[in-house]
């Protein structure tokens, strides 16, 4: 009987891949290269952004004590107090005839007050979208993936997010200086009305452009 040629073997299953046991071994990843010293220097200069968020969670700071200070002037104007209230009227810009002075509280004033509580918490928050969102996105990661106050919108933050959101909080932040103007609009003249309205207008349509440049840019990013 024939013995059988060992040529007939080739390419079978049973047949080693390769005699050679670094053939098989997993491919190693190139190691890192350092980094040349100017482009070290000039990502290391993202660092000079911090001083900058300190300064905005310093305003941030001016903010919260300019909250609770007219926060106590209503709830003292609230119980009777005539330097709370005028404290408030002036805050406000709201003014009355002189034959009518404003003596307590009424729904116009506490309207007025509320909406610039409001006015302060929007930019609050604004400011908290800069600081977050700008340091995770340009300076450096904050590591909070799984952290339980994580903020919903930081997960998926990145540059074109920002200024939507960013565009959006301007938009009402404007609403309501547009509406404590149209409360109050018998101390502005047609042309601040008008002025403001086409102001309100174009951060609208800007942030409608933004938002819109962003969604086809994401879309041809997903073509390719």
């Amino acid at each position: 009987m024939a013995r059988p040629d060992p040529s007939d073997f080739r390419g079978s299953a049973a047949a080693p891949a390769s005699l050679d046991p670094a053939a098989d071994a997993p491919p190693r990843l190139a190691a890192a290269s350092p980094m040349r010293p100017l482009p070290r220097l000039i990502f290391a200069s993202r660092w000079l952004q911090l001083p900058l968020y300190l300064g905005l969670i310093v305003a941030q700071g001016v903010y919260v004590v300019h909250f609770l200070v007219e926060l106590l002037h209503l709830v003292e104007a609230a119980f009777g107090s005539e330097t709370a209230l005028k404290a408030l009227i002036t805050s406000i810009g709201y003014k009355t005839a002189a034959t009518a002075p404003i003596t307590s509280l009424n729904e116009t004033v506490i309207m007025l007050v509320v909406l610039a509580l409001i006015d302060v918490v929007m930019i609050s928050n604004l400011l908290i979208m800069v600081i977050v969102g700008g340091y995770e996105t340009f300076v450096s990661r904050m590591d909070l993936s799984g952290h339980r106050d994580q903020p919903e919108w930081l997960s998926h933050v990145n540059a074109s997010v920002l200024k939507v959101k960013l565009a959006t909080a301007i938009i009402g932040i404007s609403s309501i200086h547009l509406l404590k103007t149209f409360i109050n609009a018998d101390n502005y003249t047609d042309r601040v009305l008008i002025a403001q309205t086409v102001i309100h207008i174009t951060f609208l349509l800007s942030a409608m452009a933004i938002a819109g440049t962003d969604r086809l840019m994401s879309r041809a990013a997903g073509e390719h």
